[in-house]
């Protein structure tokens, strides 16, 4: 019994502190257009680079703020009720909870863009 409840604190603690996309439907991973580059990573945060040629459905992080800084590109993007075009030089911060996507990339370019979180 007490591997059991160590067990599950282990499992609820790892969940606690993951840093993944959360969709209503299922966790978000990258597909064949869209691709994530891993910057830099601590205890504290972590830093992508992130391509994005089309699009990125609506989803929200439970556990925490992102910030995105775009560095190539521009697209429509919802966050909670707001629709914005954001474009290089762009910082958008997201706090957790909200949902946004990105609605569709409108330059020739992919949009480029890094998230710490």
């Amino acid at each position: 019994m007490k591997y059991t409840y160590t067990l599950l604190f282990i499992i609820t603690l790892n969940n606690s502190f993951g840093q993944t996309a959360e969709s209503k439907e299922k966790k978000i991973k990258p597909s064949h257009e869209t691709s994530v580059k891993k910057l830099s990573e601590d205890s504290l945060h972590s830093t992508f680079l992130i391509k994005i040629p089309n699009k990125v459905p609506l989803h929200f992080h439970q556990w925490h703020t992102e910030n995105i800084v775009v560095i190539q590109g521009k697209a429509i993007m919802k966050l909670g009720l707001d629709t914005l075009m954001i474009k290089k030089g762009d910082q958008v911060t997201i706090l957790k909870g909200t949902p946004h996507e990105v609605i569709q990339v409108i330059s020739k370019k992919p949009l480029f863009f890094t998230i710490a979180c």
